[in-house]
């Protein structure tokens, strides 16, 4: 988003007028303010550490759209430049080896394309024709190549041959005859049938070339052998595929002749492979499948010439993402969470003690505080990150592999936060009543609160179930703090970031004792006076909203209740849904005809005779992870009881809720104004 576009005369929303440039420094985050967020995504540092490219994503009120520009600026200076900005697209910024060039990917005429700038000139080139989007660029050693993935789509006879029509007539389009078990996902729709294939093209102008064929998905990264000759990635190549999502190999293809080797073979998924420098190893992630709800992802090495693989993080007990050789190849730097923060590790090849670089890496999801963040590493040691607080989305900051203290790089939202006042976050642990763990939580308090007063609260609870929240921005807790309410957040059992042991308390048991977690919480702050046990309120989206609909059928202690995206009934969820084949294996002991009970007494729909909590359910109008069939029965079933409830299609919207900006802001309206009518407040501050 361009800055000119940040600068908005008035925007409207419920009613009031805020104005883009207010003077009082002591007005709150409002929800229209969505419109002028920025946030830093996918820093790609160049090879020399002078430069950082990063994707500047934010929203334009003009037409309620995301947008994604590239931009590029100066470590040593912190000096700014456009790079990029195509019809409000350009994404996946990959340096050349030599740092002199860049690729992306940008929708310049009407579709996705890769083209590539000569820095030092400006020049640029459009280097595919490819109809469908690119994705997962890595230059080749020797900058003359990209490879890339790409959907195929594959012929398909007609199921039948229908007569013609007469002359001058059109019939109804042909009927749509669905075989394979992946046939439609969430934020995609209903798919085509094809698969996504790995491709070569020259940098310098010519022709794709498609590299592996079958029926059978390239999933990426990318990585090149150091002559050129091979890629590395990984594939679920089983004929069953569709069934057993979770079962992918590490591959190495030969580009010349498309010839494949397997690299590992287990049960269980092996993804984001990448090689070192020396193209001795080859480093990637997994586990052995054990058919649990969380298993703990980790790192490992592999000779690339074939042998044995070695677990370096069984110690560590914690997810690992993104996994980068440093250039010396003695060591590998990724991704892990750890108790609701994302941090930067590092492990020698040979294993050991996991370092920590930098904490507090995100930022990347506007909304609610989840888990998301990614950095780079340049030939120096230096890394570029997206770095978070609570009190600002993702910015580009810098550290070393020596963990020197980060410096941060941009302030994209310095100018928004000159006139807005942050509400404050405070964190808490707590132990369940259940069994005495502890539960990480936090307590975001309005800008102005005063402990002499009472306010209401906002219980809001994050999806999965298996995910994290933790001390990141969050653009909806902003918003309900500055009506005057206080939000509480948690990760009870089943959170992510706190080890595979506690991960798995709710294998086979969700929403189980996340109650127990959740109220203990609750009442944590309650004992502190402040809160108002009246005006207690509860929301949350996916998992959360199932949990939602589950507290309201254990207890009548909260006001009202908003559950977005919920699931209701597990047995019409599971035969519904689009990840179907994943969570009847993963969630449930078996599918639902040989596990009725256990599917019902896990339903919110089991507890729907206890309800008397006037509630407000949330769905997408084309969510096909949570459909918005599972909503509807709730609402109905509220209705033929008699409880008040509202319920709240959101046109031509996935899972997410937020395919458009104002979605977003219009799902915190929604909220805050169902809870504004059963005793909540509605006063901007």
């Amino acid at each position: 988003m361009s800055r000119s576009s940040l600068v908005l005369a008035v925007l409207v929303w419920s009613g009031a007028i805020v104005h883009a440039r207010d003077e009082s420094p002591e007005v709150a985050i409002q929800p229209a303010d969505v419109f002028q967020l920025e946030a830093a995504y996918d820093p790609r540092i160049a090879p020399d550490g002078d430069r950082v490219i990063y994707v500047r994503h934010g929203a334009s009120a003009k037409d309620d759209r995301w947008h994604d520009d590239l931009w590029c600026i100066d470590t040593r200076t912190g000096e700014q430049r456009p790079l990029a900005s195509s019809s409000g697209h350009a994404a996946q910024p990959r340096w050349s080896p030599d740092g002199h060039r860049v690729a992306y990917v940008s929708i310049d005429d009407g579709s996705p394309q890769i083209w590539v700038r000569w820095l030092d000139r400006g020049e640029v080139v459009r280097v595919t024709e490819y109809a469908e989007g690119p994705a997962d660029l890595a230059w080749s050693p020797d900058g003359s190549m990209i490879a890339y993935t790409s959907f195929v789509e594959a012929a398909a006879a007609p199921f039948v041959t229908m007569p013609p029509p007469p002359e001058g007539v059109t019939w109804s389009p042909a009927a749509k005859v669905i075989t394979q078990a992946k046939y439609r996902a969430d934020g995609a729709g209903y798919l085509r049938q094809g698969n996504t294939q790995l491709f070569v093209v020259p940098t310098d102008g010519g022709t794709s070339r498609q590299v592996t064929r079958g029926a059978f998905d390239v999933t990426g990264p990318l990585s090149w052998t150091s002559d050129g000759r091979s890629i590395v990635f990984a594939s679920n190549r089983r004929p069953d595929a569709d069934l057993e999502p979770l079962d992918s190999e590490v591959h190495v293809v030969d580009v010349a002749t498309g010839a494949l080797r397997a690299l590992t073979d287990r049960r269980g998924p092996d993804n984001a492979p990448t090689l070192s420098r020396d193209g001795k190893l080859v480093a990637y992630l997994g586990f052995d499948d054990r058919r649990q709800g969380h298993q703990v992802t980790r790192l490992y090495v592999v000779p690339f010439a074939g042998g044995a693989p070695t677990d370096l993080t069984a110690s560590l007990d914690r997810d690992v993402q993104d996994p980068v050789f440093t250039p010396d190849g003695a060591s590998i730097v990724f991704l892990f969470d750890d108790r609701g923060e994302t941090k930067i590790g590092r492990v020698a090849v040979t294993g050991g003690e996991v370092t920590t670089l930098a904490t507090g890496v995100g930022g990347m999801d506007f909304g609610r505080p989840y888990s998301a963040g990614s950095f780079t590493l340049a030939n120096d040691g230096t890394i570029a990150f997206t770095a978070t607080t609570f009190e600002h989305p993702a910015d580009v900051a810098l550290t070393t592999l020596a963990g020197v203290p980060p410096r941060r790089l941009t302030q994209l939202n310095a100018d928004l936060f000159a006139q807005r006042a942050s509400a404050r976050i405070e964190a808490l642990t707590v132990k369940s009543t259940h069994d005495g763990r502890d539960v990480g939580a936090w307590l975001v308090k309005p800008h102005d609160f005063d402990p002499s007063k009472s306010y209401p609260l906002i219980l809001e609870i994050h999806g999965g179930p298996f995910a994290n929240y933790g001390p990141r921005f969050a653009f909806e807790y902003q918003a309900f703090a500055s009506r005057g309410y206080c939000v509480l957040f948690a990760n009870p059992r089943g959170s992510t970031s706190y080890g595979e042991e506690f991960g798995n308390l709710i294998h086979h048991a969700y929403p189980g004792y996340d109650y127990d977690d959740l109220m203990s919480c609750v009442d944590a702050v309650l004992a502190r006076g402040f809160v108002d046990p009246k005006r207690l309120y509860v929301t949350g989206g996916s998992g959360g909203g199932c949990l939602t609909a589950w507290i309201v059928g254990k207890t009548p202690r909260f006001a009202a209740a908003v559950a977005a995206k919920p699931v209701i009934d597990w047995t019409s969820f599971v035969l519904t849904s689009d990840a179907y084949p994943f969570f009847v294996n993963y969630w449930f002991p078996g599918p639902p005809w040989e596990h009725q009970d256990h599917y019902f007494a896990r339903s919110p729909l089991s507890l729907v005779g206890n309800v008397k909590t006037p509630t407000m359910l949330m769905t997408g109008e084309e969510d096909w992870r949570t459909p918005i069939s599972q909503s509807e029965e709730y609402y109905q079933a509220l209705k033929l009881r008699g409880v008040d409830a509202a319920l709240v299609r959101v046109p031509y919207s996935s899972h997410s809720m937020t395919n458009r900006p104002s979605q977003l802001v219009s799902k915190v309206l929604h909220i805050l104004k169902w809870f504004e009518a059963h005793g909540g407040t509605d006063t901007p501050r």
